[in-house]
């Protein structure tokens, strides 16, 4: 792999000969780490021309490094970093001078400062990771995605690979969502209620964003989706928190001059409680009194290995209240950042207006990569292997629980890939969670997930999407050593 002659310059202020300077400029590259181990440097009539010098004085400084066995030449192919190079681990670059940017008058936002949940990007170095919403190799169909994302890449799909849809989304990917995934959930919607987003993140955002605004209020769960949290007290709208109850949120507890009620329903994240059919009506029957819009995060309903899910909110809505929002984070692998929602045609034309603004549109060849995966069955086949195999890993992490006398605080009723736990009152999750890390348990501390100034500390997450059955038990029973040392 060959440097690119545009990452040379010469310093206007550079100290010595422009030989020197040149020896100083690629030993620098080489020693910060810029420059790796057996990357070609250009040829020296590309650099000469490049920096405007003379050829000789690139060769000279060329034949110096050599010298230095910091380049190595090999024959009549040119110059290269030198094996026995002193080439740290990783490229750090060289210091500059101090920034005079006063940066807390400057920023006009902040997002930085909010509740966030960290995930380690080792997570699968560790023995027991007990982490939510994350990919297992050994369930993911890989071979057959990636003779679908082949098959979008030839000559028949160039138009979906190389062009801009400008607003519009793949047509192969709508028509799979509206014809097979929708009616699933008991829903009928038209392409033009139909938006393709990148992850539900995106779709929460593009409705936030599109409902509300200072003087608006919107209600939400409690605890809920911290990121949705954070998002629209960025959106500078009133938002009041509801403590949710075994059956989701009390629809009699939304306060009067709400404008937008945001829920998961089926799946209520994080404590994965289900909301009754009866409720679901009640929900409506609020939203229609007040005149409220619902934005409905149906994540994770197609993990539904102990009994089918309830019908979607969306499916009971005959005002057109309802804005669904679906992904397939959960289902695929959380890196596609893939989503849809689905709403009334005047809301999605503005959904669609403003995505434009902002992305235009999800990559064409990842929206036709995952249209042929869902057309061509490896979708549901995948779906049926994910829930046997997500079947047999909650009844051991459910054995594992009772038999080491944890205390579950709430469990999906038809399935999902995760368990709400509580702690004793005394026990801080955020610290044991830490303390577990060094034994590579990782657990999900559950603070985050509550608003207020009172939050509570003792709850978490047990995910079991990604650890292996025979890792359950014996990661159970650390947690249970650590809850009770502490």
């Amino acid at each position: 792999m060959g440097i690119s002659v545009d990452t040379f310059f010469l310093k206007p202020d550079g100290q010595g000969t422009l030989q020197a300077q040149i020896q100083q400029m690629i030993a620098e590259g080489i020693l910060s780490g810029r420059f790796h181990v057996g990357e070609k440097l250009p040829s020296s009539r590309k650099l000469a021309a490049h920096l405007g010098v003379s050829r000789i004085t690139v060769t000279l400084a060329y034949t110096e490094l050599l010298a230095n066995d910091y380049l190595t030449a090999k024959g009549r192919s040119g110059y290269y970093v030198s094996q026995n190079a002193p080439v740290p681990p990783k490229y750090t670059p060289l210091q500059r001078g101090e920034e005079t940017v006063d940066w807390t008058r400057t920023l006009a936002r902040q997002f930085s400062d909010g509740d966030v949940l960290s995930k380690p990007l080792d997570w699968r170095d560790y023995r027991y990771p007990f982490i939510y919403g994350q990919a297992d190799r050994s369930l993911f169909d890989h071979a057959n995605w990636r003779l679908c994302a082949v098959r979008a890449l030839g000559h028949k799909d160039f138009d979906s690979l190389t062009g801009d849809y400008v607003d519009q989304d793949d047509p192969l990917l709508v028509e799979f969502i509206a014809r097979h995934t929708l009616p699933r959930r008991g829903i009928a919607a038209r392409p033009e209620e139909i938006l393709i987003t990148l992850g539900a993140q995106n779709a929460l955002w593009l409705a936030s964003r599109i409902l509300l605004d200072r003087g608006r209020k919107a209600a939400i769960e409690d605890p809920c989706y911290y990121a949705l949290r954070e998002l629209l007290h960025r959106s500078n709208c009133e938002t009041t928190a509801l403590r949710v109850d075994k059956d989701g949120l009390p629809p009699d507890d939304i306060p009067d001059g709400t404008d937008v009620i945001f829920t998961t329903p089926s799946h209520q994240c994080p404590t994965t409680s289900t909301m009754p059919v009866d409720r679901r009506h009640d929900l409506l029957k609020r939203a229609r009194d007040l005149d409220a819009m619902i934005v409905e995060d149906d994540y994770e309903f197609e993990m539904a290995f102990l009994g089918a899910p309830s019908p979607a909110l969306k499916s009971l809505d005959r005002d057109g209240r309802v804005i669904y929002v679906g992904s397939f984070s959960k289902s695929l692998f959380p890196g596609l950042r893939l989503g849809y929602m689905v709403g009334s045609e005047p809301f999605i034309r503005e959904a669609r207006a403003l995505r434009s603004l902002v992305l235009r549109h999800p990559p064409g060849h990842i929206q036709r990569t995952a249209a042929y995966f869902l057309s061509l069955g490896h979708y549901d086949a995948q779906i049926r292997r994910m829930s046997k195999a997500l079947l047999e890993r909650r009844k051991t992490i459910e054995e594992a629980i009772a038999e080491h006398k944890l205390t579950v605080a709430g469990r999906g009723v038809f399935g999902g890939s995760s368990i709400w736990m509580k702690a004793p009152e005394h026990i801080d999750t955020t610290r044991l969670a830490k303390t577990l890390q060094k034994q590579s348990v990782h657990i999900e501390p559950g603070e985050p997930f509550f608003s207020g100034p009172n939050k509570p500390a003792n709850f978490y997450r047990l995910g079991y999407s990604s650890i292996a059955p025979d890792r359950i038990y014996p990661g159970i029973k650390q947690i249970a050593s650590a809850i009770r040392s502490a």
